[in-house]
């Protein structure tokens, strides 16, 4: 039964099948889906290293199905679930590998999905070919998707450009496997869980398409890694998980996450500036008729006209195709571009913009 408020969901583990459980969660109440479906493997017989121990690779029940069949039809279901609880302004990603993520993206684009990126994750330490019988699965897919082609949705590309050395982020992650002390153990020292996800993966994912308070939704929530991650950067989480087992472990985990995100993953880079026009900042005194603007390494480029445009010594343009010109670009963000002098100091033009809401 679809409940009404999503704040009953906030922050808490639905156990059972996850098609029932995403059914009872409100029409389009959720920001942000990460989805980590079984992949439907088809794992035979033993896997060994080349040293002849057994590797215990993927062959859980949950990743068991009759055939092809009946894996469509359970993506499809939890596929249209997830469709309807995402927000028209809300984004989903999906992970898989060979074995079921063009079957998933058949799915998703019947469904009227619509691509933004395949992410590709490149494991930094993958698991090798033990027989050397094929290459080395070093990678696995995420398809990112917005709710139909027309929708909007969150992006922080500014955040992800800072935190990759100021250039754009792209569309390999190289990380690596979860292992060492974030590898989850049971009471016997082996894996908890067969897949768990590094939360260096889920931080990337979280951070680029949410925004600080909004709802993440896991429909395979395992350990509870989107969860955690979720958690710790201020973001509301909501799990579904059949397994009590895992369940038991992810709750112990959320429990000694304490949320202390930073100004950028707060966002601070993507405030958008105050829109104030130049004629504004003429007629408050902020500038001046005649003034000098610079560019960044402090040549004088031209002066601030009556009507809010600048004027070098060929023509008078706005800030904007002024510093396009000198660039020999199209178009360009002049508020970034120029500089002006004031108490000795070479100041962003852009900073005006700030003082003059903030007076």
């Amino acid at each position: 039964m679809m409940k009404e408020n999503i704040n009953d969901f906030l922050n808490t583990i639905l156990k059972g099948d996850c098609i029932e459980k995403l059914k009872t969660i409100p029409n389009e109440s959720i920001d942000l889906i990460f989805a980590d479906p079984p992949y439907f493997m088809q794992t035979e017989g033993k896997l060994l290293r080349t040293n002849g121990d057994e590797f215990s690779g993927v062959d859980d029940e949950w990743d068991k199905f009759n055939d092809f069949v009946e894996y469509d039809s359970f993506c499809e279901l939890w596929l249209k679930e997830c469709k309807r609880i995402l927000k028209s302004t809300g984004s989903i990603w999906v992970i898989g590998s060979f074995q079921n993520i063009y079957r998933i993206g058949y799915i998703m684009q019947n469904l009227d999905f619509w691509i933004l990126n395949d992410v590709i994750w490149n494991k930094t330490n993958p698991v090798p070919n033990f027989g050397g019988t094929r290459f080395c699965n070093a990678h696995e897919t995420m398809l990112w998707c917005s709710k139909c082609k027309k929708n909007k949705f969150t992006f922080n590309y500014k955040t992800m450009k800072h935190l990759n050395q100021e250039k754009q982020e792209r569309s390999v992650w190289s990380l690596s496997l979860c292992t060492g002390k974030e590898r989850i153990k049971d009471e016997e020292g082996k894996k908890a869980h067969s897949t768990q996800k590094p939360e260096s993966l889920l931080y990337k994912v979280i951070l680029s398409s949410s925004k600080p308070n909004d709802v993440v939704l896991d429909p395979f929530f395992g350990t509870g890694t989107t969860g955690a991650v979720a958690k710790a950067l201020g973001r509301n989480y909501i799990g579904i998980e059949r397994e009590q087992k895992y369940i038991d472990v992810a709750e112990k985990r959320l429990r000694e996450i304490k949320p202390n995100p930073n100004d950028i993953e707060l966002l601070s880079l993507e405030i958008k500036p105050p829109k104030v026009p130049m004629k504004t900042l003429i007629e408050a005194d902020f500038l001046r008729v005649g003034q000098t603007l610079f560019d960044k390494n402090e040549n004088a480029i031209c002066i601030v006209t009556q009507d809010g445009n600048v004027k070098d010594n060929e023509e008078t343009l706005s800030i904007h195709k002024m510093s396009a010109k000198y660039l020999n670009k199209t178009n360009n963000n002049g508020w970034d571009y120029f500089y002006l002098f004031r108490n000795n100091n070479f100041i962003t033009l852009d900073s005006l913009r700030y003082e003059y809401t903030n007076q």
